[in-house]
Parts: C-alpha cells; sequence; structure tokens
C-alpha cells in the first residue's frame, strides 16, 4: 500500500517530515508507512491528520497546539514531528476516526468513544471545562450506549449507536446539535440526544463546519445548524436549530455527504455529485462563484459514476474508479487540488497523481507506471483543511477502489431479519442464551428506528418512502415473525413482550418526524400476541392509541398503506381487533350481569380504542381497498347474546349528548339479525308516532268535525292492473302518511291484511316492476343483477313512485326480491362507486376493464385500439357516447387507462341513469331515512 499527499503542510498534517516546502503542488508519496499493517482510513482536522490501520491502531501528525494528536509532545516546529502512534489506545481496536478543527475522536470496536484536543465549547463531551485535553479520555456518558458512527464539525461532535439514536454535544451557536437554538444551548459538554429524529432508521451521519446531516435508510437527508451560505441546501439563509428534511434531494436516492466549512456534497446511489452552499472558491464545481440554496448537480463530473468524495474547508475531490482519476475543485492557493498550480478552480480538474487506471493506463508517464506489477490503483481519497490524501494498493492485487454508496455493516443500526428470528426460535426453552442474541433483541423491539429499518426491499427498492411506497417487504417480515410465533425460551420470549409493550409502544410518537418513521404500523401487527385478546390492555389498547392519536397526514399515510396490504395480512388485523372487542363484552362488561342476562354497553377505555381502530379499518376497506374484505368479516354474530340491541338503540336514538358511548355506533358490527331488529325498532317507533299523531289529530277533529285520519295506509289493487293501481293509490298519499303501517285490499276479495296479503302483493309487484315490457330496469345476463334502464320510456315520476314502494317494502317488514347491486345501496347513502360494484352487475365487463389495468406490454394501444367513449346499444343500434370532451379522438394509453377505467365505471353507475336514479332516491328516502344505518345494514334482498 501507498499513501499520496498533496497541500497545505505548514503544520506537517501532511506527515512528510522535516521538508522546506510549506505546499505540496502535486501528490507526494509518503515515505512511511505503519508497521505490519496498512491504512483503513484517514481523517483530517484544519492543522491535523489521524490515520487509522487494520490492525485498530491510530497514529497523527500535524499540530499540536490544542493536544489534539493525541500525546504530550511539545508543539514547536511541528513539521519536524514524526507520525507518532497514539499509545493511550494501544490496548484497543478502534474501528473509526473522525477530526474536528482541533479535535479528534475515535471509536473502538465496543462501541465506546475517546476524545482529545481542544474543548473549549465542550466538542470533546467529556463533561469538564478544561480547555483541552492532550490525551484520549473516554467518554463517560456514552458508556453505556453502542456507538457505530462519529463525526465531527468545527466544534460539534455527532454520534448514531447501535440502536438508531443519535447523539451531539459540543458548540450550539448555530444550532448545530439539533436540539434547540443557540440562544438556549449555547453549548453542551455532554452528549444530548437528538430526539426531533426518533424512529427514523439513519444510515449515515456527516458534519461540516457548523451544520450536521442525516441520511436515511431510505435515502432522506435531514439537515441542520448554520446556513449562512446556504449549505443546508434548504432553498434559504436561515439556521436550523433542529433537523430538517431536503426535500428535493429525496427522490435521488442519497448515500453518502461530505461538508466543508461552509458547503455539502452529495453522493446519490446512481454515482452523481450534487453540491450547495457557498461557491466563493468555487468549490461547488458549477463554473462560478456564486453561492447554491439548492443542491446543485456538478454537470462536469455527468457521465462519470462517482464513487468517493471528500471535502476540505473549502476545496472538494471526486473519484471515478473506472478511469483511475480524482477530480478537484475550489481553493486552490495551497496547492490541495493537486494541479501543479495554487489557481483556485470553480470546475473539476484531474488531479495529476501517479496512479492508473483498472486496464492499466497513466495520466501520467512515470518510470513506476511502466513496470505495471509496481503502478498503484486508488483505494480511497481523504480531505480536509488545506490538504488531501490518497490511499492506494499495487496494481496486480487488483483490489477495487472503496464504494462510499455501500455501507459497512458494522456501521449500521440493528434490524430484524429472518435469520435472526430463526436463531430465536432454535434457542430451547432451557438453554442458555447467546449474550449477542440477547443484547441484539433487547436492542430491537425497544426501537423504532431498528423495526423501521427491517425487511427493507431488496435491491433499493425501498429507496423514496412515500404515501404511495413503503418499501417494506412483508412477506420477508412475516416469514420472521412465523419464527418468534415458535420461541420457545421463556426468557427470549419475555424479553420480547416487555421491550414492545413497555418501551417501544410507549414510544410512539403522534407527530413522527418523517414516513419512513411509520413502517412500525405495518411491521408490529405481525407480532403474534395481537392474536391474544388477553393482551388488550398492554398491547391492543396502545398500538390502537398511537394509531388514533396520529396527526392527520401521517394517518392518511398509514391508511394508504394498510389499504395496499394482502387480504390476509388486512383480515388478520381485523380480526385482532374485533376479537378484543369480543372479549371485552363477553368477559369484562358482561360479568356483572346475571347469567343469560343481556346487558348495556357503558363506556370502556379499552373497548373504546379497539372499536375505533375497527372504524379506522372499516373506512379503509369501504374506501381505499382495491381488493376489498367482504363487509362480513367485520360482523360479530354473537354480538346479540350478550347486548340488548333494542335497549342500546333507543339509549342512543333518545341520547342528544354527541360524547356519549353507544354500540349503535359502531353498526359494522352487527350482522343482518342484529341490524334487522335495529331496522325493526327504529321502524315500529316511527309507525307508532305516525299512528300516534293520526289519533291526536282524530280526537281534535271530533271537536272541530274535520276529516277522519285513518292509522293506516290502504291501497286498494285489483290483480290485473296491479303496477298501475299501486301507482295511482300512492299518490293519495303525503310523506307523513307513509310511514304508517301498510294494508293491502285486493278489490273483490275478502280477508283482512293481517300480514300475508302485504306478503303477497310485494311479491307480484316485485316481478311486474322488473318487466321488460315496462323497460325501466334492465337484467345483465352474466350476473342476473338489475340495475336502471340508461334509456327508458316512463317517466321520472314512475322511478320516484318505484323508490316509495321499495321504501315501503323495507319500512313495513317485507321481503321482496329486487335484485339491486351493492352499488345502489352505495349511491343511496352518497358513497362512491369503483370497479368493485361493477364485478356484482356485470363480471365479464369488470374482467374486461380489469385487464386493461393489468396488461403490460408495448403494444397495449394496438392490442386494446381504445377511445374515451363508450358503445351503447339502444334499440339494436350501436351508439357512441363520449367518456370526456373530444373523448372520440383521445386514444386510451398505459398512461391514461385508469382514467378510462374510472370514467367507464362512472358512467354506467351514474351519468348514464342520473335522473333516474335521483327520482328513485327521492322517493325511497320519502319513506326510509337513513339516520342509522350503513351500506351493508341498509342492504336487504326486498
Amino acid at each position: 500500500m501507498a499513501i499520496y499527499c498533496w497541500g497545505n503542510t505548514t503544520h506537517g498534517e501532511l506527515g512528510l517530515g522535516g521538508i522546506e516546502d510549506e505546499q505540496i503542488l502535486t501528490p507526494r508519496k509518503m515515505d512511511w508507512s505503519p508497521p505490519n499493517s496498512c491504512i483503513i482510513q484517514v481523517s483530517c482536522g484544519s492543522w491535523h491528520t489521524l490515520f487509522l490501520t487494520s490492525d485498530g491502531k491510530v497514529f497523527s501528525c500535524g499540530s499540536n497546539d490544542n493536544g489534539q494528536l493525541g500525546h504530550e509532545l511539545q508543539t514547536k516546529r511541528p513539521r519536524m514531528s514524526p507520525f507518532k502512534l497514539i499509545a493511550e489506545l494501544d490496548t484497543y481496536e478502534i474501528m473509526r476516526i473522525s477530526c474536528g478543527a482541533r479535535h479528534s475522536i475515535a471509536l473502538n470496536e465496543w462501541g465506546q468513544l475517546f476524545s482529545w484536543g481542544h474543548n473549549d465549547y465542550g466538542q470533546l463531551g467529556l463533561s469538564n471545562d478544561k480547555d483541552f485535553v492532550s490525551v484520549p479520555k473516554i467518554i463517560r456518558n456514552l458508556l453505556a450506549k453502542n456507538v457505530i458512527q462519529i463525526s465531527c464539525g468545527s466544534n460539534h461532535s455527532v454520534a448514531l449507536t447501535n440502536c438508531g439514536e443519535l447523539y451531539s454535544w459540543g458548540s450550539n451557536i448555530y444550532g448545530q446539535l439539533g436540539i434547540a437554538n443557540g440562544i438556549e444551548i449555547v453549548h453542551s459538554s455532554i452528549p444530548l440526544p437528538i430526539t426531533s429524529l426518533q424512529g427514523i432508521p439513519i444510515a449515515y451521519v456527516a458534519c461540516g463546519g457548523n451544520h450536521s446531516f442525516v441520511i436515511s435508510k431510505s435515502g432522506a437527508v435531514f439537515g441542520w445548524g448554520r446556513n449562512n451560505a446556504g449549505q443546508l441546501g434548504l432553498n434559504d439563509y436561515n439556521n436550523r436549530y433542529y433537523p430538517t428534511q431536503l426535500k428535493t434531494l429525496r427522490s435521488l436516492g442519497v448515500r453518502y455527504i461530505a461538508c466543508g466549512e461552509e458547503f455539502s456534497a452529495f453522493l446519490t446511489n446512481d454515482g452523481g455529485v450534487f453540491t450547495c452552499g457557498s461557491g466563493r472558491y468555487g468549490q461547488l464545481g458549477h463554473g462560478g462563484n456564486a453561492n447554491e440554496v439548492l443542491p446543485r448537480m456538478v454537470m462536469e463530473l455527468m457521465g462519470s459514476t462517482i464513487t468517493q468524495i471528500a471535502c476540505g474547508n473549502r476545496h472538494t475531490l471526486a473519484l471515478v474508479p473506472s478511469r483511475g482519476r480524482v477530480y478537484g475543485f475550489g481553493l486552490g492557493c495551497s496547492g490541495q487540488l493537486g494541479t501543479r498550480a495554487t489557481n483556485n478552480s470553480a470546475i473539476p480538474q484531474v488531479v495529476l497523481g501517479p496512479w492508473v487506471s483498472p486496464s492499466g493506463s497513466a495520466l501520467i508517464q512515470t518510470e513506476l507506471a511502466e513496470k505495471s506489477e509496481s503502478c498503484f490503483l486508488i483505494k480511497q481519497i481523504f480531505s480536509g483543511g488545506d490538504h488531501s490524501l490518497v490511499t492506494c494498493t499495487y496494481y496486480a492485487d487488483k483490489i477495487p477502489a472503496t464504494d462510499c454508496r455501500l455501507y459497512d455493516a458494522r456501521t449500521q443500526i440493528l434490524h430484524l431479519t429472518q435469520e435472526a428470528a430463526e436463531q430465536c426460535s432454535q434457542v430451547h426453552c432451557d438453554s442458555n442464551i447467546d449474550m449477542d442474541l440477547l443484547s441484539a433483541v433487547e436492542l430491537i423491539f425497544k426501537s423504532q428506528a431498528c423495526i423501521n429499518g427491517s425487511f427493507l426491499l431488496s435491491d433499493d427498492q425501498h429507496f423514496c418512502c412515500t404515501s404511495k411506497h413503503h418499501g417494506v417487504d412483508l412477506n420477508a417480515a412475516a416469514k420472521a415473525f412465523n419464527y418468534l410465533r415458535n420461541v420457545e425460551n421463556d426468557g427470549l420470549k419475555s424479553l420480547i413482550w416487555e421491550k414492545i409493550t413497555n418501551e417501544l409502544l410507549p414510544s410512539l410518537n403522534s407527530s413522527p418526524a418523517d414516513v419512513e418513521t411509520l413502517r412500525i404500523y405495518l411491521v408490529l401487527p405481525l407480532y403474534h400476541e395481537f392474536v391474544n385478546s388477553k393482551n388488550y390492555e398492554r398491547l391492543h389498547t396502545p398500538f390502537s392509541t398511537a394509531i388514533t392519536r396520529l396527526t392527520e397526514i401521517p394517518r392518511k399515510i398509514v391508511a394508504k398503506w394498510w389499504s395496499q396490504t394482502s387480504s390476509e395480512w388486512f383480515e388478520q388485523l381485523v380480526s385482532n381487533f374485533k376479537n378484543v372487542v369480543a372479549y371485552i363484552i363477553s368477559f369484562k362488561v358482561s360479568q356483572n350481569t346475571g347469567q343469560g342476562e343481556k346487558t348495556l354497553i357503558t363506556y370502556n377505555r379499552h373497548l373504546m380504542a379497539a372499536l375505533k381502530l375497527l372504524v379506522f379499518l372499516h373506512r379503509i376497506n369501504n374506501t381505499e381497498r382495491k381488493t376489498k374484505l367482504h363487509y362480513e368479516l367485520f360482523h360479530w354474530p354473537e354480538l346479540t347474546d350478550f347486548v340488548d340491541i333494542q335497549q342500546e338503540y333507543l339509549h342512543w336514538l333518545f341520547d342528544k349528548t354527541s360524547d356519549s358511548f353507544h354500540i349503535c355506533n359502531y353498526s359494522f358490527l352487527f350482522n343482518a339479525a342484529a341490524k334487522t331488529v335495529l331496522l325493526q325498532t327504529d321502524q315500529i317507533i316511527q309507525m307508532r308516532h305516525a299512528m300516534q299523531s293520526a289519533t291526536n289529530s282524530n280526537f281534535f277533529n271530533l271537536v272541530t268535525f274535520g276529516a277522519f285520519a285513518s292509522q293506516f295506509i290502504v291501497l286498494n289493487v285489483t290483480r290485473e292492473n296491479l303496477v298501475q293501481d299501486t301507482l295511482r293509490e300512492i299518490m293519495q298519499y303525503n310523506q307523513n302518511d307513509l310511514k304508517k303501517p301498510l294494508k293491502i285490499k285486493f278489490c273483490g276479495e275478502e280477508g283482512e291484511d293481517a300480514g300475508g296479503v302485504r306478503k303477497e302483493f310485494f311479491m307480484l309487484l316485485s316481478k311486474d316492476l322488473i318487466d321488460p315490457k315496462y323497460g325501466m330496469f334492465k337484467e345483465f345476463e352474466d350476473s342476473r343483477v338489475v340495475w336502471f334502464a340508461d334509456v327508458s320510456f316512463e317517466t321520472e315520476n314512475m322511478y320516484f313512485l318505484i323508490g316509495i314502494i321499495c321504501g315501503l317494502a323495507i319500512y313495513n317488514f317485507t321481503i321482496i326480491n329486487l335484485p339491486f347491486p351493492l352499488a345502489l345501496y352505495k349511491k343511496l347513502l352518497e358513497e362512491p362507486v369503483d370497479l368493485t360494484d361493477l364485478y356484482e352487475l356485470s363480471p365479464t365487463l369488470a374482467n374486461s376493464m380489469q385487464q386493461i389495468l393489468d396488461y403490460n406490454d408495448d403494444d397495449f394501444e394496438e392490442t386494446f385500439d381504445l377511445h374515451f367513449e363508450i358503445i351503447r346499444d339502444i334499440y339494436g343500434e350501436s351508439n357512441c357516447q363520449p367518456l370526456k370532451p373530444n373523448g372520440d379522438e383521445i386514444a386510451v394509453t398505459k398512461e391514461n387507462r385508469q382514467e378510462f377505467v374510472d370514467l367507464y365505471v362512472d358512467f354506467i353507475f351514474n351519468k348514464a341513469v342520473e335522473s333516474q336514479f335521483k327520482a328513485f332516491q327521492k322517493g325511497f328516502m320519502k319513506v326510509f331515512a337513513f339516520h342509522t344505518y350503513d351500506t351493508h345494514f341498509t342492504r336487504l334482498n326486498y
């Protein structure tokens, strides 16, 4: 291995020893190399440099004015100082190092941090007020944590733990700690948690001069701190005291960030580089010196796949490994661009180094370049202050350059995997548990971030997490939780349970930091203990409460995601919470009543929580899911065994307080039998009220000699002209009369109507109403379901009267067979209809629409040859009806096919029969008011 360096060496920061040069203008090979190891990381401060070896040792060189080299050697003539091993770290295996302007931090294999150097702002995190510390000291406030990443700004530091917690300390003058503004907290000498990012699975941490960034697992970028030059990329110059998302970068898949003093550089998943902030010295690479307040792509690097970027105070380096070239731009006064000149450059310039490309071609022909076995390939680039370094490997070894877009697993937070879950299931009930496994389980199941970072789709398909794309592999998650279901060891089972119920659920926030934090609501319901209704107090209620407490936007996102889940996943969630309702009512609410005695349901906090979640699920199922669960899956058939439905309904009907608890508010629980009881109870009340009004009117008429009012509606009809007679008779009654009980009198026939005549009347009438000779309804052959005829010679008044007749049938507890689809009742309740309703009306037509949506070949237009129009058969003649203005001229394509299907369905159910349905609805509502009933309640095959 070889190390090349260039740039400022005034303070000995290049490690070149006692030389007279103060600037190295082109890469120069170091004579030094660590004994029996190689360099795996270099970190640069303003005037000092740290080197980390493969065996975990740390060496330092440069200025030691503030003790930043980690030893107590004198600071005079620093350029004469050789590389020095930091002895105080020699007993540890150091994994990562980071330099601030004048302080240093090292991370060992146990996740412990050691800091040394300048401490005027508490940037060492040692909870003391010493100006500087010359030898490494352990940061005791983080001893209980396992740190996996560390990054230093000029005078502050940020650390990430393996359970996703983020801590910061040091100067907060510009809000760079992300915890408060610089007035409330000027600086902190102890690590403080950045709670506003709780739950986000963080993948990378970076610090600039006085600003900070994190990248989430799915590429969301958050920045905070100083923004005087736009270095946060937030389209303004205002400092940020709390993490703020860079929304313009969300869809780009940012994987790595490097920061200078007042600028920032972002490396994307496809190898593009974006920069923002101060451009005074050209460090943004855009060809000018203007500042950029939004991340802007470095166009000069387009066409090249960049895998590494590094920033000094005011310059930037970028590596193109396929060409074996390093590009530099920005300040060049100390030779830090490696171009033989001390000029600034606003566009990327090739660093004139002696290394070669993977193909063996060299930019600079040297004696070494002619001997391929002695040539070097770039391994990694580093920069800081006004100096730069490159580590190289021998060409013959064919070791590829480090790719900053790929994360080292040791630097990533814990996450649950199928393998870990399977390992848990293989621990026998009486076996000792591996401590590493035990520690991982403990941390994962108490951490939102760990759960949210688990089971992400492979091949970066989880990137750009949005309301339409959650990025979670629910199949993989289900397999993992199936392993956890089979865990035999009581210690493991108890640990998982305690961490979820005591720490994870209470940590859920009503206003989460980002959409990625909501993934927990997809993964956690797979936990098998949700099946056990007895866990409702510690599991179901907190989970339901967390959902209902979410603010509007995150709650809508959860609803959207749940609407996209499989029927199996969604049905299981409905079943779990329906069973909780059943358990609480059966064993808790009803336990105070006598055996076999029904009860009235009173308020119960846990019952209310479960019901609220079921309301949420029911709404999602009705309005958002494409594959809807059958409404009967929400029913609890045994409800009537424990609850006095009639009394519950009466209490609900006459209770005028808006916040009272009534089980009747949750009618989706009621099956057909329970809803029939409600329906009959409501109609009996209305009938008695109408009859009492007639009695009162008659009593008044005895005094005033007014006309006698009947307590019944009596329809005198003939069998020969049943439809016409019925319509004529109904016209004689007003809306109040229609609330009275109905009696039928067939002319010329003896007998009083005690219900049997009425039933026969409706049965005969229903046959006549759908008779083709009237042409008011059309029967679909593939479903035997009837719908309004879109073309009819009958007047709207006829549909109005038929609506009244249908309402009277339901109102008078009479079942007749008019095979309308569910869409009729949805429309009566002013609910939207969609493609699923078309399946019931015409499966053949619905399948055709689905084929249009599912077809993905490139010959879509040639295959279907459709336009935005519908062809109708009107009395044997074809008629084309545009679905939108000029629809006959607009071709249906892959891009607009969803719109076509939506308009097609809308035409069939709405536009084509608008006048007919409105007349029917008006008549129906004259008899039957939907003040208590949902769609499935009103769907009775009358």
